[in-house]
């Protein structure tokens, strides 16, 4: 599939695809790998099929879906609500723009959580809609599952569903204000269990520039991808890709240097560097031949791209993250 590699031989396990951890912290911003078709992408998720093809929601009107039989070449597949999303736009203002979507296959359907919200406020909604296939017109509405207010302190956007090691649902989101959450998830349902809201992350200097949460279970480990910094502003955009760890979902997690992600902590794994602009907004997933690291970045004109590399996890008692190509 012609990618790069991301070696982050890390804080135990994390990843090496070609290499093994030498030359660690030198390399790890590399190119994202070559992708053709409908390249434009924001805020992107992706799931492997049962059929072993791949789909991706992004942000967009009505939140837009893209398919691939290859993992790198990539075909617009409409719109997630092709009759629109009226349920959302107490939160988006009329709007039709959603954002930042969490797609998943779990007991023989699609999950997909999303966000209703504009730019800076945090007035903000987490949806679920589920569908037997995925293809845009087959997703029913299935709720509300967690919205914030003016006075929450914390912002209901950028959702991801992760099962842990003993089959418990969780939703961590965020963004900005006081950091990335977590609440309990209903597996019947999909929605909220509980009135429990954990802490994951937190940035307590400057604005909080911190949000898009994604959390992956390899090993003994559970591995807190998020974005620091600013995104959306084209190729003046600062995002970049953060992670740590912990051996709980529910935290702490800590970065290679062991500094807690909830007082600004974090392995730096990605950020702007030639003609890639603001990294972030990543997603990781399982595939056959390696975890996938899947994010946008910005070219050189602004215009939002789809980048992928591979990840794989090495060297567990070390304490190095690192890219490689």
């Amino acid at each position: 599939m012609g990618l790069r590699k991301i070696a982050i031989g890390a804080f135990g396990a994390l990843l090496s695809v070609t290499t093994a951890a030498n030359a660690l912290l030198s390399r790890q911003n590399v190119n994202p790998g070559v992708v053709t078709g409908a390249t434009f992408i924001h805020d992107p998720t992706v799931v492997k099929t049962p059929s072993g093809t791949y789909l991706a929601a992004y942000t967009g009107d009505n939140i837009q879906l893209k398919t691939s039989t290859d993992r790198t070449h990539w075909v617009d597949a409409g719109p997630v609500f092709p009759n629109g999303a009226f349920w959302t736009t107490t939160y988006t203002g009329g709007a039709k723009n959603l954002w930042a979507p969490d797609i998943s296959y779990r007991n023989g359907q699609y999950y997909l959580y999303y966000s209703a919200s504009s730019f800076g406020s945090s007035r903000s909604a987490i949806f679920l809609a589920t569908s037997p296939t995925g293809a845009s017109g087959s997703w029913t509405n299935k709720g509300l599952v967690i919205q914030s207010t003016t006075s929450s302190g914390y912002n209901a956007i950028d959702p991801n569903l992760i099962v842990d090691a003993s089959g418990k649902w969780w939703l961590s989101f965020g963004s900005f204000w006081s950091g990335i959450k977590m609440i309990s998830i209903n597996p019947s349902t999909g929605l909220r269990q509980g009135s429990s809201l954990t802490s994951l992350a937190y940035r307590p200097s400057g604005d909080h520039a911190v949000e898009a949460p994604v959390i992956v279970r390899r090993g003994n480990y559970y591995y807190l991808w998020v974005s620091f910094d600013y995104c959306c502003k084209g190729a003046s955009s600062t995002y970049r890709i953060m992670v740590g760890r912990s051996t709980s979902v529910t935290g702490p997690y800590v970065d290679k240097t062991g500094k807690s992600m909830m007082e600004g902590g974090g392995t730096q794994m990605m950020s702007s560097h030639g003609s890639v602009h603001g990294p972030g907004h990543c997603t990781v997933f399982g595939d056959s031949d390696a975890d996938v690291l899947v994010y946008h970045y910005y070219n050189n004109a602004g215009t939002a791209q789809l980048g992928i590399n591979l990840v794989k996890y090495v060297n567990v008692k070390e304490s190095e993250v690192s890219l490689s190509r």
